[in-house]
């Protein structure tokens, strides 16, 4: 039986994480209210981060940046979009 959250994200019910993806606090509070398909939202939109910002994932800098965008997307105001980035249409 698939576990079921009340996703902050999405604002509804939704399958959760099926295991913690991120460690410490901020792990337990994403795997505790944050679906999958949000989840999947936030690995395209750190993808774009890391592409247009040309972040190392190992810098610990960029490693910081990325969990306060983080943060910041799930329950916080949002991530924001880098100044001047245009989304490719496939």
């Amino acid at each position: 039986m698939a576990r079921t959250v009340n996703c902050v994200k999405l604002g509804r019910e939704a399958d959760g994480l099926d295991r913690p993806t991120y460690p410490g606090d901020l792990g337990k509070r994403i795997y505790q209210n944050v679906s999958k398909e949000a989840w999947q939202g936030w690995m395209g939109h750190q993808t774009m981060l890391i592409n247009e910002y040309r972040l190392t994932p190992v810098d610990p800098k960029a490693r910081k940046f990325l969990e306060e965008e983080m943060e910041k997307y799930f329950f916080g105001e949002g991530s924001a979009m880098p100044e001047g980035f245009v989304p490719q249409n496939d």
